[in-house]
């Protein structure tokens, strides 16, 4: 019968088990000096050795060449038995299948037998957290004084679900995720053994995916193998059979997020879902290129956490949908909406500057510096062209005029327009200040006044329920919508 390679290669005594350092040597010394709690509580995530670990304990404290040892000799009947699950005074327990108070009540009633085989009868309880409430009241008295010959260990992922009444009488230790130099050696040492070659760019996507998870891992590297039966394992191989887009795709979406062109990012996605791509997956390795971008500085925070952001707050609230273009589909237009996008059309300076755009996909701007002194535009200039401005500003994005409802010019300063919001409006001036915001309306200004003018965003006064138009919001909204009050 075949094994799988988690199986093959499950660690057969301490040394073998990867990770983990510290909690393994507690456990070896306290074997070595037989000072084994009765109760153990083991908790982290999937596949990072916590059953191994558990069986390991049942081997040491079995073991009939050395006793009760940290270094059991791998080849009694007792440790061949541990090794292949058959040993009957190591009860493994399946808590999602039997957790409830009758099946606890039928293993209290078993603890008090006698070992069969070993000196010790060690009962293994995976998924621990799944036992009803009834179950673990009905555990607690036979956890706190368990026979001598009885030690329990109990493995969970999620520790936060078991009564604190239960951890207080365990010994806890929180299994960690493996690392990713821990994995790359295993995985090479069972490539070695298999004769099977992969290279390092292979084994970092094997651990991306795996999570750090070494039985994942292992299983991942198993299907490549698998795959490429015969042949080395490369970066080329392992993407298409593991179906992770190519670093230079990712990188082509990235720069249409840049260049804020939607139209042509739902082209991309579409391609992406007709080609059977993974959408979610897709954009998961999109949240993990802008870490690796930002920690390399080619991405600015301000670029690659709203990127990240975005990706995990949408794929959260989509995580029912089907149709995972949509969820492309949001998370293109949360950034195009939110993320101060790199082409800035806009940069303030010190100096002032005359812009001059000329067309192109980029739309790149050529500055020339103006004196302040050049610069003359009156508050009544401003007020005269208010609204023709809003009205610009609220062609190119609609929200603007919104935003602007209750804004009104206060003064012009040295080429500084000062455009006033009420402090009931403080959201309103701070999405004004975003850049995808604030650059328009400023084109716009610029074009009715003077093509240097700058803008800056206050706070005044106090509450008020009107404008210095002496239009209410409600007005402002009801003029906003083209609409009319009932």
């Amino acid at each position: 019968m075949h094994l799988t390679l988690y199986r093959k290669y499950r660690p057969s005594n301490f040394n073998e088990v990867a990770g983990e350092e510290d909690i393994i040597k507690t456990i070896k010394n306290s074997l070595r000096e037989n000072r084994m709690a009765h109760a153990y509580l083991f908790a982290g995530p999937r596949g990072v050795g916590k059953t191994t670990t558990a069986r390991l304990i049942a081997k040491g404290l079995n073991c009939l060449t050395k006793g009760i040892t940290d270094d059991p000799c791998d080849a009694c009947d007792n440790c061949l038995a541990v090794n292949e699950g058959s040993f009957v005074d190591m009860i493994e327990i399946d808590a999602a299948s039997n957790r409830g108070i009758d099946e606890i009540r039928q293993l209290k009633d078993k603890i008090n037998y006698r070992p069969v085989r070993g000196r010790k009868k060690v009962y293994i309880i995976d998924e621990a957290h799944m036992l009803t409430k009834e179950a673990f009241n009905a555990l607690l008295k036979t956890l706190e004084e368990p026979p001598s010959h009885v030690l329990f260990i109990l493995a969970t992922t999620e520790p936060d679900k078991i009564l604190p009444t239960i951890i207080s009488r365990c010994q806890r230790y929180d299994f960690k995720p493996i690392s990713f130099e821990d994995t790359r050696v295993r995985l090479l040492e069972i490539g070695k053994s298999e004769g099977i070659e992969v290279d390092d760019a292979s084994l970092n996507l094997i651990y991306e995916k795996a999570g750090g998870s070494m039985r994942d891992a292992i299983s991942i590297f198993e299907k490549l193998v698998s795959s490429c039966y015969g042949e080395s394992i490369t970066v080329g191989k392992t993407q298409r059979i593991l179906g992770v887009i190519p670093e230079k795709q990712i990188m082509e979406f990235l720069k249409i997020i840049r260049e804020g062109d939607s139209h042509r990012g739902i082209k991309f996605l579409d391609n992406l879902w007709n080609n059977s791509v993974n959408i979610e997956s897709f954009f998961r390795d999109i949240a993990k290129m802008s870490k690796e971008l930002m920690t390399k500085g080619e991405l600015t925070p301000e670029e690659g956490m709203p990127i990240i952001g975005a990706v995990y707050d949408v794929i959260t609230k989509f995580k029912y949908e089907e149709d995972k273009r949509l969820l492309g589909y949001v998370i293109l237009h949360k950034l195009s909406e939110e993320t101060i996008l790199p082409k800035i059309l806009y940069r303030e300076q010190k100096a002032n500057y005359i812009p001059e755009v000329r067309e192109s996909d980029s739309k790149e701007v050529i500055e020339k510096v103006v004196p302040d002194s050049e610069i003359r535009v009156t508050i009544d200039d401003v007020k005269r062209s208010w609204n023709e401005a809003v009205k610009r500003a609220k062609n190119e994005k609609i929200t603007i005029a919104a935003l602007l409802a209750e804004a009104f010019p206060t003064k012009v300063l040295d080429g500084t327009l000062y455009v006033g919001f009420y402090p009931e409006n403080r959201f309103s001036r701070d999405k004004m200040e975003e850049i995808q915001y604030s650059g328009i309306f400023l084109n716009s200004m610029r074009e009715l006044t003077h093509p240097a003018l700058k803008i800056e965003y206050e706070i005044v006064g106090e509450k008020s329920k009107k404008t210095e138009a002496g239009k209410s919001f409600s007005d402002k909204i009801i003029e906003f919508f083209d609409g009319e009050l009932i």
